[in-house]
């Protein structure tokens, strides 16, 4: 006979983070967020209750199976999940534990959830992002996004939606920021006069570094 898991009444739903992919319909209408592993192939909304990805009739999330939304507890974990190369054009989310639930060390696996904040990761380029374009691929009747600038977001013919645009589609009060920029990214497609400034900037820089050089060896 299995021991019982101790249980837990919570007075508030806790909150996890997680890391998924914006997706928007392909009417424009509705917004929706698909996962990077077990179930990324079920969009789910911002307020949603998890499905078994098996097929299984049991609820979720079943001790003996894999199935429900999954978060950790810590943003700075989440987070780290960005740094690698299939998830760089995904979101972090800051989501609310909702319903049963199974807790582990490092997170939740658990029955239904809400989506309180998604956070932007830059552009391409580097800037902070101003909008999420069509990443290029998608699920049916769902186009996959990723956050892009404004110059960027300009060009290529991507549809494209601003972060109000998908709060609003999104609804039920979700939040919507940009990550900040990359630090020292310059904006791809930047015209003559961003280059000259940035090239005076630069020039700038040399010359007070050549400055505090001359006046380091004459002290020497």
């Amino acid at each position: 006979m299995s021991p019982r898991l101790p249980e837990e009444r919570p007075k508030e739903p806790p909150t996890g983070y997680k890391i998924a992919h914006p997706m928007l319909s392909h009417d424009g209408t509705r917004a929706a967020f698909t996962g990077i592993s077990l179930g990324g192939s079920l969009p789910y909304g911002v307020l949603d209750e998890a499905r078994c990805a098996y097929g299984r009739r049991h609820r979720a999330p079943h001790r003996r199976c894999d199935c429900g939304f999954h978060c950790v507890h810590a943003r700075a974990e989440a987070e780290g999940l960005l740094c690698t190369a299939e998830h760089r054009s995904a979101a972090l989310l800051r989501v609310a534990v909702l319903g049963a639930y199974i807790r582990f060390e490092r997170g939740f696996r658990y029955a239904r959830q809400r989506v309180r904040a998604l956070t932007v990761q830059p552009c391409d380029c580097g800037a902070a992002a101003t909008g999420l374009a069509d990443a290029g691929w998608g699920r049916p009747g769902w186009r996959a996004l990723e956050g892009v600038c404004g110059r960027c977001g300009r060009g290529g013919g991507r549809a494209a939606v601003t972060l109000p645009g998908f709060a609003a589609a999104a609804g039920e009060g979700l939040r919507v920021t940009a990550a900040p920029a990359v630090p020292g990214a310059v904006p791809a497609g930047l015209g003559l006069p961003e280059l000259a400034a940035e090239a005076a900037l630069l020039q700038a820089r040399l010359d007070w570094f050549q400055s505090e050089l001359g006046r380091l060896r004459k002290a020497d």
